[in-house]
């Protein structure tokens, strides 16, 4: 039996380490998620002090049969690096949706959780409370949440129910999706038509609120300014989409 030399030794060595990472961070990229969300639960029973029960975790990886390939891979990707803690678990029953929430929209956040939008209030706060996904990752099940259904938000602040009442298709420029409601609410935000290739033209806003009135004074916020920019023929264009989709849903 040949002896392997110190160069040889040398490069089954590196082999084996590289061989080592990559399964790291494999590892890593599909158990984070559902570890996150079991901290959360963890921590979230321990602060409680009983006031609500807690719903039992999901310790399941990703749904992945509706994800493209692409968005997989990113996510596999974003999940192998340092992850912040989540500000909450958005949770949809309806359509086995629960995924941290955390903080920002950029590239690297919604491709591994879905992402508060700036200037909306926290989650656990009264308000509009602003959350975007990725229409080929998790939230492309939002294709099929329908009025009625129900959207939970559990924060350490206290787990709050809401109700979807509306549904809407809008252009990107239309921030007033964003503006304060009538009760505390939750808009969950994504690109729109679901399946369209390249960069989808429009967002397709699933608004759900709660039963009480927001008190104006305590809730303290105001709504993003409006932006220009939406054509008439654009505004059109959208509300003969949203009759088509309502034709459609009838028949």
């Amino acid at each position: 039996m040949r002896i392997l030399s110190g160069f040889e030794r040398l490069l089954l060595l590196g082999g084996l380490l590289l061989v080592a990472a990559y399964a790291a961070a494999r590892f890593y990229s599909v158990v984070y998620p559902p570890a996150t969300l079991r901290d959360f639960w963890l921590n979230q029973a321990a602060t409680a002090h009983q006031r609500v029960r807690p719903i039992q975790p999901n310790s399941r990886i990703p749904d992945f049969r509706l994800w493209s390939p692409k968005r997989m891979e990113a996510y596999q990707t974003g999940a192998s690096t340092n992850v912040p803690a989540p500000l909450g678990v958005l949770k949809i029953s309806s359509v086995g949706i629960e995924v941290p929430v955390l903080e920002g929209t950029d590239d690297l956040t919604l491709n591994r959780a879905v992402g508060h939008i700036d200037e909306t209030p926290d989650p656990g706060e009264q308000g509009n409370i602003g959350i975007a996904g990725h229409r080929d990752g998790f939230f492309r099940g939002l294709k099929d949440v329908r009025l009625g259904d129900s959207v939970d938000l559990y924060t350490e602040k206290g787990n709050t129910r809401y109700v979807v009442d509306e549904i809407r298709i809008v252009p990107p420029q239309d921030v007033s999706v964003l503006g304060l409601r009538s009760r505390s609410s939750i808009t969950l935000v994504t690109c729109y038509p679901f399946y369209f290739v390249g960069s989808a033209p429009l967002r397709y806003i699933v608004h759900a609120s709660t039963e009480h009135p927001i008190n104006l004074k305590i809730a303290g916020y105001q709504s993003p300014s409006k932006q220009e920019g939406v054509t008439c023929e654009k505004a059109t264009r959208v509300q003969e989409i949203i009759q088509l989709i309502q034709s459609r849903r009838k028949k």
